[in-house]
């Protein structure tokens, strides 16, 4: 509708199969990984060649459906062989882990000056009590939240991002692919995430058997 009202439009698109079935009139594909489709943070002449590739496609004229391929892949995707991640125990308890990884990640505040944590409402020595009562079949709510669900979500949001700052607190750049494999395979974190999971999708609250099959643990690394 907006293209027969005379406004050029483009797509950025993460997911080639979604954009080839949705046939925008225009869209560049880019081969980051989902949610980060102008590439890797940090990498600003990268994403401004993405977006100059985007908006070179306002120039053709040869639809009504153009769908590109952005050619490179951002300078982080390749693993850094130079990277270890923290030490864990991925048999041991989610609590002790927490406290280990604490000062990791708030040496990953001082280095980058930000954190993306919070959006749970809960300070982190609230998490391993709050999960352990959706465990054990409580419907815990945190008031700002107003429901099971959304509480439940947004913490498991925060744990992802505490430790994937944490694993970025000292020593080289991880790739994407590498601190997700430290924390879905090495980490008693991610062993909790991936029990949550198989918990609340066999609950009675549609809401919370929702954002469990659909937030908690990403495909790729569902067990």
């Amino acid at each position: 509708m907006l293209e027969e009202r005379g406004f050029s439009t483009v797509a950025i698109a993460g997911v080639r199969v979604q954009a080839e079935k949705t046939r925008p009139p225009r869209a560049l594909w880019t081969p980051s990984m989902l949610g980060r489709p102008m590439g890797e943070p940090g990498e600003p002449a990268f994403q401004l060649r993405v977006l100059r590739a985007a908006l070179k496609l306002l120039e053709r004229t040869d639809g009504p459906v153009i769908l590109e391929d952005f050619p490179d892949d951002p300078p982080g995707w390749p693993d850094n062989p130079d990277w270890v991640g923290p030490a864990t125990r991925p048999s041991s308890e989610f609590e002790p882990e927490l406290a280990a990884i604490l000062p990791l990640w708030q040496a990953a505040q001082a280095r980058f000056g930000r954190t993306s944590v919070g959006l749970s409402f809960q300070a982190p020595s609230a998490w391993p009590s709050f999960v352990m009562a959706v465990l054990t079949d409580e419907l815990p709510v945190v008031a700002e939240l107003e429901t099971t669900a959304l509480s439940v979500r947004f913490l498991c949001d925060d744990i992802k991002a505490l430790y994937g700052e944490a694993a970025q607190a000292v020593g080289p750049a991880p790739s994407a692919n590498q601190v997700d494999t430290w924390f879905w395979q090495h980490t008693a974190a991610g062993a909790l995430l991936q029990a949550l999971r198989r918990v609340v999708i066999d609950s009675e609250n549609k809401a919370l058997k929702t954002v469990g099959g659909r937030f908690f643990v990403p495909t790729p690394w569902v067990v």
